[in-house]
């Protein structure tokens, strides 16, 4: 039951997020990012927060109907965007256009608002960009916070599933591959009518060989093992307790310097950044290491 309300929700979300993005709105903003063009939005006052969603998803979906940008927003300038191939910005189909070009679309942008350095915050493929980030523009960063996913390595066994979700986006198939990788261990798969459902909304929102190349650039996404011993940076990582990509923080926390990681109890990859514990764990871990004073 978990699982299908957790598809039911991805479907419906995705569909409002995407209203919400078409629809006139006084906040959104664009700037040109080397010939792509980014849509962003910017909430609130004080230090800088940059907030980047995952695969598939915009910064509707991701960060404002969750009241993550509302939250953050009372104490903080929030800056969340849609990633390139994603919402309503620039969707190239070349595989060589996203990867690093994404890590460097959130330097763009932080140059574009004269924001010298900022607590970034990731979730998912967004937390991969976050690490990224930090790995390749260290004094751009003030605190890096990874939501729902931590290393991406070197010779991982996991890229042949990256691959099959291209095919699958390229064939016009949609995200039935991932929505399958996401379920948690012991959870019923769900069935073909389900996925179904799901990639009809989907194909309906989404550039799908925009999405397929995107999937291929996650390979320059990865980050080397002595880039994160060096960290000096605050970082956290925030994860549900079954979600699958748990394992990926496993395999950081023993090798990241400065990182604390929150697990959020019974949660997968399609509930936690929902949950009230995970506004809660940034709040607090934003908070240890900003400047601005505790709320009265």
């Amino acid at each position: 039951m978990l699982a299908r309300k957790s598809f039911v929700a991805f479907a419906v979300l995705t569909w409002m997020g995407s209203r919400a993005a078409v629809l006139p709105a006084a906040e959104n903003r664009y700037f040109d990012s080397n010939g792509v063009k980014i849509r962003y939005i910017v909430e609130g006052e004080g230090e800088p927060v940059l907030l980047i969603h995952g695969f598939a998803a915009n910064l509707h979906w991701q960060w404002v109907t969750p009241g993550v940008v509302k939250t953050l927003a009372k104490h903080y300038r929030v800056i969340a965007f849609d990633n390139r191939g994603h919402g309503l910005s620039g969707a190239p189909h070349e595989p060589d256009r996203y990867g690093v070009e994404m890590v460097e679309d959130a330097v763009r942008l932080l140059d574009h608002l004269e924001i010298e350095r900022a607590h970034v915050v990731g979730y998912s493929m967004g937390a991969f960009i976050a690490a990224k980030l930090l790995a390749l523009h260290p004094e751009r960063v003030m605190t890096a916070t990874l939501g729902g996913a931590g290393w991406a390595r070197e010779n991982d066994e996991r890229r042949q599933f990256v691959q099959e979700l291209a095919e699958s986006l390229d064939r016009g198939d949609g995200i039935g591959p991932l929505l399958v990788r996401l379920t948690p261990e012991g959870r019923p798969k769900p069935r073909a009518w389900w996925l179904k459902l799901i990639n009809f909304f989907f194909r309906l929102l989404n550039d799908q060989q925009a999405l397929a190349a995107a999937a291929r650039g996650m390979h320059d996404l990865i980050v080397p093992e002595d880039a994160l011993r060096a960290n000096r940076a605050p970082a956290l990582v925030v994860i549900g307790e079954v979600d699958p990509l748990r394992s990926t923080v496993d395999e950081l926390e023993p090798v990241m310097s400065n990182l604390e990681v929150v697990v959020i109890d019974g949660a997968d990859h399609m509930q936690t950044f929902f949950r009230p514990e995970f506004q809660k764990s940034i709040e607090e871990f934003l908070l240890a290491h900003s400047k601005r004073p505790a709320a009265k």
